[in-house]
């Protein structure tokens, strides 16, 4: 890894980095994040009786629409071409959580790291708000990165 951010000039000024030189190649990364809530509203949830539908369906495509809008929201992120994006989703009840994991793949100059982590972003703040109205206490953490593979920097695995 690097010891200086990428997104600043000589002169400290932001900037988006020249990945022209790059060679294109496969390039993966995995994130995962959880949301936290009530019981009761984790039982809504898995039961469908929320008023404004299937709550899991519709985070799972708004993550995905959140993967491909990525560049849209970070200033400095290049918009990048990606070939596929997969979003789960898992329950524990004991803990009263849902986890979201979100898959990005590309084949180009830069990873997908931001992608993947944005999808998971996008997918708990989904399930939060259709289900603000009845747990405005629902918690989102965990959010990071997993792993990551291709380009120059190799494969990345979290600890």
């Amino acid at each position: 890894m690097s010891d200086s951010f990428t997104h600043f000039d000589a002169d400290g000024q932001a900037h988006m980095v020249d990945v022209g030189a790059k060679a294109e190649t496969r390039r993966v990364a995995r994130a995962e994040g959880r949301i936290g809530m009530l019981p009761t509203t984790l039982a809504m949830v898995l039961a469908g009786n929320s008023k404004k539908g299937d709550v899991i369906g519709i985070a799972r495509i708004a993550a995905i629409q959140g993967a491909k809008r990525t560049a849209d929201l970070i200033p400095l992120c290049h918009p990048i071409p990606l070939t596929r994006v997969t979003v789960d989703f898992s329950i524990d009840e004991t803990a009263s959580t849902i986890t979201c994991r979100a898959v990005a793949e590309t084949v180009g100059r830069t990873g997908v790291e931001m992608e993947a982590l944005t999808a998971v972003q996008v997918g708990l703040l989904t399930i939060y708000d259709m289900c603000k109205a009845v747990d405005r206490g629902m918690r989102m953490d965990g959010i990071r990165l997993l792993e990551k593979e291709g380009g120059k920097s190799g494969h990345w695995i979290a600890d």
